[in-house]
């Protein structure tokens, strides 16, 4: 009975449209309950690989679904839930647990959500962890650029990366907003220790806002003051100069690659 439950409540997951992903988390939590009553909601060696298939394939609909509803904590609950499935691809001498399905896919989106937080540690744990399995996915090898890219100080290439066909899936390109954000953070604070002000208009490519508007918003948020067409920065207390000399000399390096790259995107629009 719970089989045949959980089998209906999956094809209902797989025909949900973006506009009734809000029935998903309930129908998720019904398929749950059907796992426990089949004992395989925790993989153990009396599951049947009919009954791993299946939890499997309701988990990672859990953590794709989480993503399209921007619910990050559900959908790192998801990615835990299935570590103990994928370990048995790999790890089980009688080839335990379902082939295929969307391993590399939920690690690189994991990847990629440890990297729009800033958690370079926890990302590189993940990535030591796959021992050379899946590294020449896409999935991967998408996060891995950007990461990159994001070392380097090499913003535009990391804009680049988040639009068009270089984005793996349309999951992917969920986390683009985020991402983004910790980009625009990390350049605003760039900026603010490497120039007194800056024009509006050259504000507005280097932070990736689509308006003029959008950056007087931001400004405000950061506690900037715009005016006669600047950005102005507050002024770094005396105390603070000498420390921070260096930071300031490294971060406008950064800042003169992506202002280029922000001149550039002027004279092509």
């Amino acid at each position: 009975m719970a089989e045949k439950e959980l089998k209906s409540i999956i094809t209902h997951l797989q025909s949900l449209k973006p506009n009734t992903l809000s029935t998903a988390p309930s129908l998720l939590s019904r398929a749950k309950l059907a796992l426990l009553k089949l004992d395989a909601l925790i993989p153990s060696p009396k599951t049947s690989p009919a009954h791993l298939e299946l939890a499997q394939t309701v988990l990672e609909l859990g953590a794709f679904t989480s993503i399209h509803l921007r619910d990050t904590d559900s959908f790192t609950r998801y990615y835990q839930y299935l570590q103990p499935f994928y370990s048995l691809q790999t790890g089980s001498k009688h080839g335990r647990g379902k082939k295929g399905g969307n391993r590399e896919k939920v690690t690189g989106l994991y990847l990629l959500l440890l990297l729009s937080g800033g958690d370079y540690a926890g990302f590189h744990t993940v990535l030591e962890g796959l021992e050379g399995s899946g590294e020449e996915s896409e999935f991967i090898a998408y996060p891995v650029r950007l990461e990159q890219a994001l070392m380097e100080g090499s913003y535009d290439r990391v804009w680049g990366e988040t639009k068009g066909e270089r984005v793996p899936s349309e999951e992917f390109g969920v986390f683009s907003e985020v991402l983004i954000n910790t980009i625009r953070s990390e350049i605003a604070s760039c900026s603010e220790r490497a120039y007194p002000s800056l024009p509006i208009s050259n504000a507005k490519n280097l932070l990736f806002l689509d308006s003029e508007g959008a950056v007087v918003q931001f400004a405000q948020s950061r506690g900037w003051v715009a005016k006669d067409g600047r950005i102005w920065f507050p002024e770094q207390e005396a105390e603070n100069a000498a420390a921070e000399r260096d930071v300031v000399s490294a971060s406008g390096a950064v800042i003169e690659n992506t202002l280029g790259y922000a001149r550039k995107l002027e004279t092509i629009v």
